[in-house]
């Protein structure tokens, strides 16, 4: 079996409840370093955004808006990102998203492919975001339960293989 040309991207964004030194998001900045260590140890985990001080990424900005948060990683392919955004540990954050995140009504979040290697920067990230927010889930840019999209890029040596 042939290597991946490509990998999975994803970015997560989300607006805080309340700051992130609030009472009410205290079991949500508590859970933060444990989710993110069963991330990076989660089978086909490739890399995520953190900052240099805590290990995660509350400190990047994708907006004006300081209350909005983002999560980035790389994953090997769409079935270990599902699998671990499923996974029992971070399922239990999921389901208390309203506790610690305000509803939105646009995209918060976004998948796409990149080259095996390639760590996105969050201008990337944000392009793809407002692609699918303009114009839907497409192969550029889709949602994690765009299965039918979610296939990566073949690359042209094994398009040419399969042939």
């Amino acid at each position: 079996m042939t290597a991946a040309t490509h990998h999975l991207a994803q970015l997560n964004i989300g607006r805080l409840a309340a700051p992130l030194d609030s009472v009410q998001l205290a079991d949500f900045v508590a859970g933060l370093d444990p989710v993110n260590a069963l991330a990076d140890a989660a089978p086909g985990f490739v890399w995520r955004l953190k900052d240099e001080e805590g290990g995660n990424a509350t400190s990047f900005a994708i907006s004006d808006d300081p209350m909005i948060i983002v999560n980035m990683s790389v994953w090997i392919d769409h079935r270990s990102l599902w699998d671990f955004v499923y996974e029992a540990a971070h399922r239990e954050f999921l389901r208390r998203r309203r506790e610690f995140f305000e509803r939105m009504t646009e995209a918060f979040t976004v998948l796409w492919w990149v080259p095996a290697g390639h760590r996105p920067t969050l201008d990337e990230a944000r392009e793809r975001l407002e692609h699918l927010r303009a114009h839907g889930p497409s192969d550029y840019a889709f949602r994690l339960n765009d299965a039918d999209i979610a296939a990566p890029p073949h690359a042209p040596e094994a398009a040419a293989e399969s042939q």
